[in-house]
Formats: C-alpha cells, structure tokens, sequence
C-alpha cells in the first residue's frame, strides 16, 4: 500500500471544525478595522529576497536563519516566501506610489512562513492581520494603534493581555547606547552565551533580547537606551503614555523590548499573555520611519504592528468560544425519478430567499435520508417525492422540536420554513 503523504511539518490544515471560529475572528477583524478606517491592502507571499535582507537585516535572526528562499530556475531571480508583512507592505505602497495622494492607513492578512522548530503557537507557516499608517510622524498615531489592539481584544472576548512599551528612539540615539552597550558587554565576555557573542559583533541590541535565562542578570544590569534618548524623542514616547492613561489602559515601561527586526525606531511594543506557553507575544510594533526611504522611497514616517492569528484564536478558544459555525438550516431530503430532479428548484428556491440548504447526495431511502438529516445539525428536513414534485409542492418537518409535518407550495416554502426557524430559535 503506498504511504499516504502528509502535511510539511509545521504547516497545518485548518479542518471544516475549526474554521468557523477563525471565520468568526475574521469577520470580527475586518469589522474593528473599517470602523477605524483603515483599507485592504493584498501582496504576493513571494517577494525579492533583497527585499527582506535590506528591510529587515542581515544579521537578524529571520534573515539568517528563517527564510524560506530560493532561486526561481526559469530566470535566476532569488525569492523568498514572505517571513512577514511590512517589508511587503511598505515595497507596495513605494511601487505603486500610494502615498502621492497623502498619508496611508492600511491592513493585510494571510500567512507568513518562517523555517523555526514547531511548536504550540510556533509554526513554520502562520498567519498574520497587520496594521500599517504611512505618512503620519506624530505620537497620535502611535497611540491609535495601541487603542486599536485593546478594543480588539474586547471584540474577541479575550482577556488577560498585557501591554509592554519601550522607546528605541532616533539612529543616532541608539548609536550612542551601541556604543555603551558594546562596552559593557565586552566587560563580561566571560558570561556571554555562544549566541549571544556572535550577536556582539553582529548586532549588539540583540542581546538584550536573549531568552538565556542564565544571562538574565547580565541583561539587567546592561546599559538602558531609554537613558539616551534626548528631549524629542522623550516627549514623542510620553505623548503615546498621556493617551494610554487617558484611555484607562494599563501598560508596563520595558527597557529591554527591542522587538527582532531592525527597522523599527521610537515607539515599540508588545501584547503578552501567560496563556500561551513560551510563546507569550500575540502582537507586536511600532514605529519605523527610515524605511520607506530604505526600500527606495521618499522619506516618509511610518508606524505598524501585526498579529498572530493562531495565538489569538487559542486564546479566543480558552475563553470559551466555540469553533461551531452557523446552525444549518434545511437539510433537504428526496426520492424518485422526478422528486431528484425537482429539489435541485427547491433548493435553489430556498437559497434565494437566504436559507442555507445541505442537498442530500448518493441515493438511498427516506429513512436513510432523515437519519442523515438529523445527524447533519439542520433545523428543518424539506422532504420531496414524486407526489410532490407533480404538485410543486415540498413537505416540511422541524427536527429540533415536536410539531405537526405540513407541506407547502414552492412559492411559499421559504416562508413557512422561516416561520418555523423563528419559533425555534426565539424559544
């Protein structure tokens, strides 16, 4: 027997249970994210690799160890399925222009792909919704984003999601912290794990992110970047603060938030939670205004965060919503040479007025049919044989509560079967 093939580790099938909840979450993102106005922006999950190296950079973690990247053999192009979405974003809006008509604020979603070793809310491919505002320098923006996530979480019906803030300021600004951090770490070389040395000479602020929970206190006692920052950017980052006190939503000050991507300056931050495991992120961003320059660009500022789906929707999961979608409406159940052919009208009649219908397929007898009807969750079995169909007429029994089986004319059929999902789901 040949062995069946299995899904690429790390990629997952999402299976007919699961998807209405994440339906659910979508159409619960897309309503918050008109309601802010902010506009659908779709990109190819298969970008320039150049794009990524020189947005994200050459000596982080995603670039030099997560790409999935490939030469395409028709033309020699080197590609990469995107690790996530504001390079994307950013390299769209430059090459079609978008902010000559002004300031831009847009969304995407769909998967990213990343080569990490999988894990529960780790996966080598995962989905994103991300949030970008293009052309807006001030802490206002900032601000709005961070409002934006914490009516989602409400939306969502999840609770327990913390927020952590920090300021990464100006290129010259984090030029100086380099400078002290690169002291101080080479003072203690001795402690540095190997990952940790390679990242001294590679990229230093790095560091600071080490999970190494033997080089904790090291990490502590390293020189704080908030400590360099200068009058501007103080008071950019305690404009975003001012909002958030203003708008009741707690959050923690954290000094080593230095998020895994090098393009970000001022304003950073993460949403967290203890529900996840290790993997305790569920959003993350902030401000980086140097690179729509970066990718070819006129200079334009720019702030973002984006999302995991998957962690959201365990956490959605974990406050008890259901992945059951919408109830079925009518499953609709025929026998006889005319009655096969007639429900096809009767089905298509139903549906124009709005009722989801489960046409029964592959024969069999009533009985077969009803158990397959009551199995299926429908509220209603519309049953047609060929003395229906000779009159154009279709019976209807409610399957969910005890009442009499009446049969009605086509015309009126989506009526009475309305009038019976009113009385049962109104009870």
């Amino acid at each position: 027997m040949t062995q069946a093939i299995q899904a690429i580790r790390g990629m997952n099938d999402i299976l007919p249970d699961e998807a209405p909840l994440w339906e659910r979450f979508e159409d619960t993102v897309r309503s918050w994210l008109k309601s802010y106005g902010y506009r659908n922006l779709r990109m190819p999950i298969v970008e320039p690799t150049p794009l990524f190296r020189r947005a994200i950079g050459e000596a982080t973690d995603i670039v030099e160890k997560e790409m999935y990247s490939f030469v395409d053999e028709l033309n020699g192009e080197h590609l990469t399925l995107r690790p996530e979405g504001t390079a994307s974003c950013v390299r769209a809006v430059v090459q079609h222009n978008l902010l000559y008509g002004g300031p831009q604020r847009l969304w995407y979603g769909g998967p990213m792909f990343r080569h990490e070793r999988p894990q529960k809310g780790r996966y080598r491919q995962f989905h994103q919704i991300g949030v970008e505002a293009l052309g807006l320098a001030g802490p206002d923006i900032d601000a709005e984003h961070l409002l934006m996530c914490a009516r989602l979480w409400d939306d969502l019906g999840i609770s327990g999601i913390r927020l952590h803030l920090n300021s990464l300021g100006s290129l010259d600004e984090r030029h100086r912290h380099r400078q002290a951090l690169v002291a101080y770490l080479e003072a203690h070389r001795d402690a540095l794990d190997e990952d940790s040395r390679r990242r001294l000479v590679t990229n230093p602020l790095r560091v600071l992110d080490s999970k190494n929970p033997a080089m904790q206190g090291l990490i502590e006692g390293a020189p704080r970047l908030l400590d360099h920052l200068g009058d501007a950017s103080l008071a950019h980052f305690d404009a975003v603060q001012v909002v958030l006190r203003d708008a009741g939503i707690p959050y923690r000050i954290d000094p080593r938030l230095v998020r895994g991507l090098d393009y970000y300056n001022l304003t950073v931050s993460e949403w967290v939670t203890d529900r996840l495991g290790a993997q305790g992120t569920v959003c993350g961003g902030g401000r980086y205004d140097g690179l729509v320059e970066l990718i070819g660009g006129k200079p334009a500022p720019a702030c973002g965060f984006a999302m995991g789906v998957e962690r959201l929707i365990a956490l959605m999961r974990d406050a008890g919503a259901a992945d059951a979608g919408e109830p079925l409406d009518v499953y609709l159940v025929h026998q006889g040479t005319a009655a096969d052919r007639f429900a096809f009208t009767v089905a298509e009649q139903l549906r124009s007025h709005g009722l989801s219908v489960l046409l029964h397929a592959g024969g069999g007898s009533f009985k077969s049919q009803m158990k397959r009807a009551d199995s299926s969750g429908a509220a209603v079995a519309v049953i047609v044989g060929d003395d229906e169909a000779a009159a154009r007429e279709a019976s209807v029994k409610a399957l969910r509560e005890e009442r009499p089986q009446v049969r009605a004319a086509l015309d009126t059929l989506p009526a009475t079967v309305n009038d019976i999902l009113y009385d049962e789901r109104n009870d």
